[in-house]
């Protein structure tokens, strides 16, 4: 078992994407324990495997990011989520704040923000992109 390494769900619909944060999790001592390529995949697959943190990016087809953290939150209070997203606009960063997820990161700001955005989340801290919020 990883003991000690945050178990971390991904959700992208584009599979350079996926693979991308897949290293760079796996490169700090995460462990990506699964993906999904849509957020309705997303939601079953955080149901059935209970990570540590999701990391889920907001433009997805057959549910949106926010549609599957709405309905994960729902079913699990509980649930760790971190949004990846190319949208820095205020409002749309407000409202899927306000989905009650604990991260917010700009797909420019990727290398140098998820990091800290799932450990953050993975301890209940909210972590927010700089220039968004």
């Amino acid at each position: 078992m990883n003991a000690g390494k945050i178990r971390v769900l991904l959700a992208d619909d584009h599979q350079q994407m996926l693979d991308y944060v897949r290293e760079l999790l796996t490169a700090n001592g995460c462990d990506v324990i699964g993906v999904a390529n849509d957020g309705q995949a997303a939601l079953d697959a955080a149901l059935q495997l209970h990570p540590d943190v999701v990391v889920l990016d907001i433009s997805m087809p057959v549910l949106s990011g926010i549609q599957a953290a709405k309905r994960l939150r729902e079913l699990d209070p509980n649930a760790k989520i971190v949004f990846l997203t190319v949208d820095r606009d205020d409002d749309f960063c407000r409202a899927a704040l306000e989905t009650g997820v604990l991260g917010y990161v700009l797909k420019p700001r990727l290398g140098s923000d998820l990091v800290p955005a799932v450990k953050q989340a993975n301890l209940g801290l909210r972590f927010v992109s700089p220039g968004c919020e």
